[in-house]
């Protein structure tokens, strides 16, 4: 593992303490069983979940039936 200090002049202690966090984040990630795969984003999130209904009429209110049409 290689480690540039790109800007700036951190001192000794400094260093040390980035280093041993990417350390134990390198070996929490070597740790983790393969099953634990990050998962895919709910459906309820999925921009084509809004797309597939019909969107509301211009109008006092249409703001708030974007996202919960009634």
């Amino acid at each position: 593992m290689v480690i540039k200090v790109v800007k700036g002049n951190p001192t000794p202690e400094e260093l040390a303490a980035a280093l041993a966090v990417v350390r134990a984040r390198a070996a929490a990630a070597a740790a983790a069983p393969p099953s634990a795969a990050p998962r895919a984003p709910a459906a309820w999130s999925a921009p084509s979940r809004v797309a597939a209904r019909r969107l509301p009429r211009p109008g006092p209110g249409a703001w708030g039936r974007t996202y919960w049409p009634g």
